[in-house]
């Protein structure tokens, strides 16, 4: 039976008009509606989550709120026919964590729909290594795949390869036998790029071209962008012919300035990669690629873990841009 309260971590507008955000503990009537009741295990800390703990006005859209765009564990209640109590699962996406309270909690509630069987042989930690930063970071390799994009064709290039996604992708690609060159910011992050399989490491600066040619030379196959802005716009402008760029991230700007020229003399294929809505059967096939031929196996020095009393300390840190890989969150 679940108990009548539970901890979380709350973030709540003050009279004043600012943001605090601690750990407390509210009756579990306060979760939102929904058919299934999940005893969270494992929850993961992504920028999403950093810039809700700061009450932004894009991610949350009511107060209190408990960020969390992740959550495994185990189903304590349910109303639906497609889950039992004591079933393992996992939840990413859809508005968990931005619009309806997140998994940094001891309990989470969401629609069925939004569920998803924990695949056979992986654990809820291993789901939450992976979390939504994973799961769109395969996403941008399914991608990839699906527009012809193999080892064969050439090298291919990964930026912001530091962050969440971006390290995700470096360690699929180079297990896929792809020859990948990583973009980091991080000199010192050099060698624990190429740890996770990186062939090359370059800079921020060498991966962009400020200058208006509609074409560059031919360097990449494919490329997977987690940045946006200038930084995409050369990895298009670099595509060899029938190449292919999967897009998921802006925090390099959101604007892109580019003319039709890689579009129509070398066949490229810019392809946006969207994570909390992605269709539920496509969701399914990707999360048991994960936990099969493209699972990580043992990867520590990819994973930190906090609980939820040093999230705020964490969060500090991820937005002066002083973590890397990913960060489980422990109710």
């Amino acid at each position: 039976m679940a108990p009548e309260s539970f901890r979380c971590f709350l973030v709540r507008k003050t009279g004043g008009g600012s943001v605090e955000a601690s750990v407390e503990t509210r009756p579990l009537r306060e979760l939102p509606p929904g058919e299934v009741l999940i005893r969270v295990q494992s929850s993961s800390l992504n920028y999403k989550d950093a810039l809700a703990t700061q009450g932004h006005p894009g991610v949350v859209s009511k107060f209190p709120h408990v960020p969390g765009i992740d959550a495994a564990g185990i189903v304590e209640q349910s109303d639906s026919e497609k889950f039992r109590p004591g079933d393992a699962v996992l939840c990413t996406g859809y508005e968990q964590g931005s619009g309806r309270w997140g998994g940094w909690a001891e309990f989470v509630r969401a629609p069925a729909d939004w569920v998803v069987p924990l695949p056979p042989g992986m654990t809820a930690d291993e789901s939450m290594v992976l979390g939504t930063a994973g799961f769109t970071a395969a996403q941008c390799v399914f991608s990839l795949e699906e527009h012809g994009v193999t080892p064969e064709k050439g090298p291919v290039i990964v930026s912001g390869a530091t962050g969440g996604v971006g390290c995700l992708a470096v360690i699929l690609l180079a297990k896929m036998g792809f020859q990948v060159t990583a973009v980091s910011g991080k000199p010192e992050k050099a060698d624990w790029l190429r740890s996770l399989g990186a062939a090359e490491i370059i800079s921020r600066e060498q991966a962009v071209d400020e200058t208006k040619r509609p074409l560059l030379a031919a360097r990449w196959a494919g490329g997977v962008d987690t940045v946006g802005g200038s930084t995409l716009s050369t990895m298009i402008r670099s595509l060899m012919h029938r190449g292919c760029v999967a897009a998921c991230g802006l925090v390099g700007g959101h604007d892109l300035i580019l003319t039709v020229y890689p579009f129509i003399l070398r066949g490229a294929t810019l392809d946006g990669i969207d994570s909390a809505h992605c269709p539920y059967d496509r969701r399914l096939q990707i999360w048991n690629r994960l936990a099969g031929e493209w699972r990580l196996g043992d990867v520590p020095q990819l994973v930190s873990d906090i609980r939820l009393e040093q999230a705020n300390d964490t969060v500090a840190r991820m937005l002066r841009g002083e973590t890397s890989g990913r960060i489980l969150v422990r109710p």
